[in-house]
């Protein structure tokens, strides 16, 4: 799509000016913007950022959840040349220096009170972030600080400007090009800083295009904006399709009403990781532990009639006449009050990524209607490399290479991609993007995989956690951490795994309880406990978490190439991993490296052979306290099994 953000947002408002572009929840109302009235907004707030003095090839970060008005702020830095820069809203004020200092932002649009307060704690060490503008005035009558200023104000000052300069904006959108830096997305960060990565209007419209037209989304969608705009998965869903398709973004009210909102809404393209998909299912086996006995008898029947049937049914595959109508009886008492109950009743399409999601769970959404996909893709290549295709959707693949994507394998394994939707670079730092992007255009993925027999591709781990067993029995053995922890977490009770084993001589592992799921299950037991480091540390727990392991050993000895990677020790943490702590990034991944050294004592107890291990661990709370907590874990050894020799 040769095209701008700007341009499709006039070529909207002049084609449908009356339909809703965006939806906001407040005070529990549904309130629409319209394409009119939000080319309106965005032309008032360019005017008023124009008035401030950010110019063309400048940068603005953005901090916030999903609203009308940052997206509003975005479009307007777009249309007069700016680049927009969201970060995390719930990062903490240190981890907004680096991005403000690397991308000498003079310019920050945030949401509310606690982002003003960030802004206003790191401005000693941001000296030259001159203006802070907020959307929500609420807490912040009293604040008196230079530049310090309300979003409407802006917006306020820039509609006499436009009154005084019809033309202006229209001349300044018109200056725009496809090839002009759109927006800027910091990474993760899993080791060092973060790297800005740098995309232009082609790069992000030409993949939101290319996804659009793979799934035939038309204007008609409705889609939830919940996941953070820093993300690029929720940036593309809900920013660059929203523009290229011109369908309707529902921004709920706050994060602890998205499930009410998402019931209320009922979209039909939903995007999420597979940690909210895992915490949904959670919620309904806990709901239905507490049903009464007929209820969840007929539960169990009809999700193993599902389990059975469903599938074959999503993929277009026969099935007889009294099958279907079993599972047609499923739908009018289990299955379509389940996805009216998740919100999903009016789902054409749902997307999860970002982590591999687990086989049973992936096959249990599809086996109640849920036209669930897995796809493939980074911030580098903004989003779409990989899409499955209907009819074709396989659990242990992220799909096929969509429309103008190449994919080779290097000699070590690693993925390498060619795509109009890759990174321009990484700002201000050359040799890392040289590291990624080589001379005949290629990107380095840093992910290894294959393509198997029917053109799929499929995802083992990434190439520097890939190692090797040292010693022992399986010597030389392939150790993929990422492919035990996924396996670990598709049990409900288990949130987080970190697995050790490259250069030792067996796996080990480390466990966080999924607090919610767990203490259920405790409490049906009549298992009393006072928290979460409680709860972890109980026998029964141990026992719990060990029937997991183990069944994931067993499996474990069914694969040639990971027989070896079979877990024989483990512990359970006595706190649950966070990225406050720095244990994970902003986008829930974990960082091994750092939970190495930050828990070495642990990782020493697992292999020297010791039955508990005593810890102490800092740890910040929401309110920016810290303190410590102290336990001694226990450290269970877990039954392994024979390899399975293939069949002759």
């Amino acid at each position: 799509m040769r095209t701008t953000f700007p341009r499709l947002l006039m070529r909207h408002a002049a084609e449908r000016p009356d339909a809703a572009a965006m939806r906001e929840k407040e005070f529990g109302i549904w309130q629409v913007t319209t394409w009119r009235q939000m080319l309106q907004r965005v032309q008032h707030i360019a005017a008023g950022l124009h008035q401030l003095g950010l110019r063309r090839g400048e940068h603005l970060v953005v901090i916030g959840h999903n609203r009308p008005s940052l997206y509003a702020a975005m479009l307007a830095t777009q249309a007069i040349g700016g680049i927009p820069v969201p970060l995390y809203q719930d990062a903490v004020a240190a981890e907004c220096v680096f991005p403000i200092h690397n991308a000498e932002v003079r310019f920050a649009v945030v949401e509310d009170q606690e982002q003003v307060d960030k802004m206003l704690e790191i401005r000693p060490q941001c000296p030259q972030l001159e203006h802070i503008l907020f959307d929500d005035p609420r807490g912040l009558r009293h604040y008196d600080h230079p530049g310090l200023a309300g979003l409407k104000e802006i917006e306020a000052a820039g509609a006499v400007f436009c009154q005084e300069h019809p033309q202006w904006f229209a001349e300044q959108v018109e200056q725009g090009q496809p090839d002009d830096v759109a927006a800027m997305f910091f990474t993760s960060g899993t080791t060092g800083n973060p790297k800005g990565v740098v995309h232009t209007h082609f790069s992000l419209l030409n993949r939101a295009e290319v996804g659009a037209k793979f799934d035939r989304l038309t204007e008609k969608e409705e889609v939830l904006a919940y996941l953070p705009p820093a993300w690029i998965g929720q940036n593309i869903f809900s920013y660059a399709q929203w523009l290229a398709c011109g369908y309707v973004v529902n921004c709920p009210e706050s994060p602890s009403t998205v499930m009410i909102d998402l019931k209320e809404i009922g979209p039909t393209y939903y995007f999420a990781p597979p940690r909210i998909f895992e915490g949904m299912l959670t919620s309904v086996m806990i709901r239905m532990e507490d049903a009464g006995r007929l209820k969840r008898g007929l539960f169990r029947h009809f999700i193993e009639v599902a389990r059975r049937i469903g599938p074959r049914l999503m993929d277009g595959q026969p099935v007889g006449l009294l099958e279907r109508l079993h599972y047609a009886l499923g739908d009018v008492l289990i299955y379509g009050p389940l996805r009216n109950n998740l919100g999903f009743s009016r789902l054409r399409v749902a997307y999860t990524a970002g982590e591999a999601i687990g086989p049973d769970l992936f096959t249990f959404y599809r086996s109640i209607g849920i036209n669930l996909k897995q796809l493939y893709g980074s911030t580098e290549t903004a989003v779409f490399v990989c899409l499955q295709p209907d009819h074709e959707v396989k659990p242990d693949t992220v799909g096929v290479p969509c429309e103008g994507v190449e994919i080779k394998l290097s000699e070590r394994g690693e993925i390498l991609v060619r795509s109009p939707g890759l990174l321009k670079e990484y700002y201000k730092n050359p040799k890392a993007t040289a590291e990624v992007l080589d001379a005949d255009g290629w990107y380095h993925t840093s992910d290894a995989g294959f393509i198997d027999a029917s053109g799929h591709l499929k995802i083992i781990d990434r190439v520097k956690d890939v190692g090797r067993l040292k010693g022992g029995p399986h010597d030389g053995a392939m150790f993929a951490p990422k492919y035990i922890e996924n396996k670990l977490k598709f049990f409900p009770t288990i949130k987080e795994a970190v697995a050790f084993g490259d250069g030792r001589d067996k796996v080990c592992a480390m466990i966080n309880i999924d607090f919610e799921a767990v203490g259920n299950w405790a409490e049906k037991r009549g298992l009393p406990y006072t928290g979460y480091t409680d709860l972890a540390g109980k026998p029964e727990v141990y026992a719990l978490i060990q029937e997991c392991v183990e069944k994931v050993n067993a499996d474990l000895s069914r694969d040639a190439m990971l027989a070896g990677c079979q877990i024989h020790r483990f512990l359970i943490l006595h706190k649950e991993l966070d990225a406050d702590d720095g244990e994970l990034t902003r986008t829930n991944k974990v960082r091994r490296g750092f939970i190495a050294e930050k828990y070495a004592a642990l990782v020493e107890a697992l292999y020297s052979g010791k039955t508990e291990q005593y810890i102490e661990t800092q740890v910040k709370f929401e309110d920016g306290r810290t303190g410590t907590i102290r336990a001694t874990l226990r450290i269970a050894d877990a039954r392994t099994f024979e390899p399975l020799k293939a069949a002759a």
